[in-house]
């Protein structure tokens, strides 16, 4: 703990080496975490930077009664939840317009690969992803930081700020939620 109370002292005085090696540390963990919840790799990386503009500016607010990682981890969720309503609000305006004659731009929707998945299981995946999509917002970042992040239900805890077993009965309804939006998927 006395290695991140030094390491975040750097981060407060403006250290450069301190920020190259926050980025460096953090960049794959904050990407993967983005990207498990937006499921679009451009966005994910303009988001990934702006989690890490955010850090810097916010780092002096950092307390220290959570680990580094779970600050960040709860920086790159609001962020990513921020782009997704901004972008769902943007896609519905569009509709709209669409809808009236107004807007000559269409409405896309393209399929999502996620980099850690091998490539015979591509549409095994992008299904997957599309369903996880459909979760209640907490059942969605409970089961993308357990499941597709691999942190342990204390970890995601922290960072959502709830109970094991908060975390725990979230994960299990997602699950749930995921095997019926699937049934139909394996069925047909």
């Amino acid at each position: 703990m006395s290695d991140q109370i030094h390491f975040v002292a750097l981060l407060k005085t403006g250290d450069s080496g301190a920020y190259n090696k926050l980025i460096e540390d953090y960049q794959h963990m904050v990407y993967n975490t983005v990207l498990g919840i937006v499921n679009h790799m451009h966005d994910a990386e303009d988001i990934t930077q702006n989690v890490f503009i955010q850090v810097f500016k916010s780092i002096h607010d950092f307390k220290g009664d959570s680990k580094l990682s779970t600050w960040i981890y709860r920086i790159a969720i609001t962020k990513s939840l921020e782009w997704e309503r901004k972008k769902k609000s943007k896609r519905s305006i569009n509709y709209f317009k669409n809808l009236i004659g107004i807007s000559t731009e269409s409405i896309e929707m393209s399929a999502f690969h996620h980099p850690g998945v091998e490539l015979q299981n591509k549409e095994m995946a992008t299904m997957l992803f599309k369903a996880i999509k459909k979760l209640p917002e907490n059942q969605r970042l409970a089961f993308v930081l357990i499941k597709v992040e691999g942190l342990n239900y204390q970890e995601v805890g922290e960072i959502m700020q709830k109970s094991t077993k908060s975390i725990e009965g979230l994960v299990l309804r997602a699950r749930t939620q995921l095997k019926l939006i699937l049934n139909d998927y394996f069925t047909e």
